[in-house]
């Protein structure tokens, strides 16, 4: 867990820094770790979910160590410890950005990621506790496991944001006999937002058509068990729902990192998560079908798509005013 909050918080940082490479190596790195752990300590050894999450750890282990050094040399000077460090262990550099102003950035990214895991771990809790088990837990993974095969495809146009938005935040040098005009700076920035948000739904409809076909006609992609297959058919025009959703929601989330409304992304998460294990309590204890857990993400993911669509629209129209 500190593991993968720690390369969350150094991915937005390079993406800030312009620097799209480095978090695109680290998840190389990852990959390849991930997926030779598993082959030697799944199939070659026999350790079986263990195995596996021991492959796992190394993976995200191998993804942030990679991000380290590049992220210490491009963010910060030479010997600088974030003010964690006496001056006499790192050289006497003095710091460009100390503890408080890193931690002023951390909290609210490592805030957002822990608001993603939590609320997946809410929703198989709930999904585990619910009748006609071990059937209905290996539905809900399934359509997990889609979801998460599907959200990489929204991701990266929320990393595209995050690396290129920036530039907006600071007006160009004036050319010669012209003056920089903000208003049409920021206008700029709202196209480039604009065009993300299409792409962003395109990527969505598609991805989520994708994986919401697989369940509903060929769900021995993913299963050969007919129980299984029978129980996450219902699942399919949901999950395609949530992923769909999860196209706005992370163009817009990419969007407002960039523009350092972090206050506001940690606040929704910190609300919508705060909401979220009550609901999926009573649907637990009223032991209703799997689906009413999918529901509920759903509901989940249009509540942040609207907060944080709106806050963009509301802080667009103060500019132009």
């Amino acid at each position: 867990m500190p593991t993968s909050l720690l390369g969350g918080v150094l991915q937005a940082a390079l993406l800030g820094a312009k620097d799209s490479v480095t978090p695109l190596i680290a998840i190389l790195y990852s990959t390849i770790v991930n997926v030779s752990g598993d082959y030697l300590l799944v199939n070659r050894m026999h350790m079986g979910l263990k195995g596996a999450a021991i492959a796992t750890l190394f993976a995200q282990l191998a993804g942030t160590i990679a991000m380290i050094g590049p992220a210490r040399r491009e963010l910060l000077s030479k010997g600088s410890s974030l003010g964690l460090l006496p001056r006499w262990i790192t050289g006497g550099a003095r710091d460009e950005i100390d503890g408080r102003t890193f931690l002023k950035f951390a909290a609210p990214v490592l805030t957002l990621i822990l608001g993603k895991i939590s609320a997946f771990g809410f929703m198989t809790n709930a999904a585990a506790g619910l009748p006609g088990q071990p059937t209905t837990l290996a539905a809900h993974q399934i359509a997990l496991s889609l979801f998460f095969f599907a959200s990489p495809f929204m991701e990266v146009i929320s990393q595209t944001a995050q690396t290129y938005l920036p530039t907006y935040s600071v007006l160009p040098k004036p050319e010669k006999g012209k003056s920089a005009d903000a208003k049409e700076w920021r206008a700029a920035s709202n196209k480039l937002v604009l065009r993300l948000e299409t792409i962003g739904l395109v990527a969505g409809a598609l991805i989520a058509s994708v994986v919401g076909s697989i369940i509903a006609f060929s769900p021995g992609i993913v299963t050969k068990d007919a129980g299984v297959q029978a129980a996450a058919k219902p699942l399919a025009a949901i999950l395609a729902a949530g992923a769909f959703l999860t196209a706005p929601v992370a163009v817009s989330e990419g969007t407002l990192i960039a523009r350092k409304q972090l206050g506001y992304l940690a606040g929704v998460y910190l609300a919508s998560t705060a909401l979220l294990p009550p609901v999926l309590r009573r649907i637990r204890a009223g032991g209703g079908p799997v689906s009413q857990v999918w529901i509920c993400f759903a509901l989940f993911q249009l509540f942040r798509s609207a907060c944080f669509a709106g806050r963009l629209v509301l802080t667009r129209n103060k500019k132009e005013e």
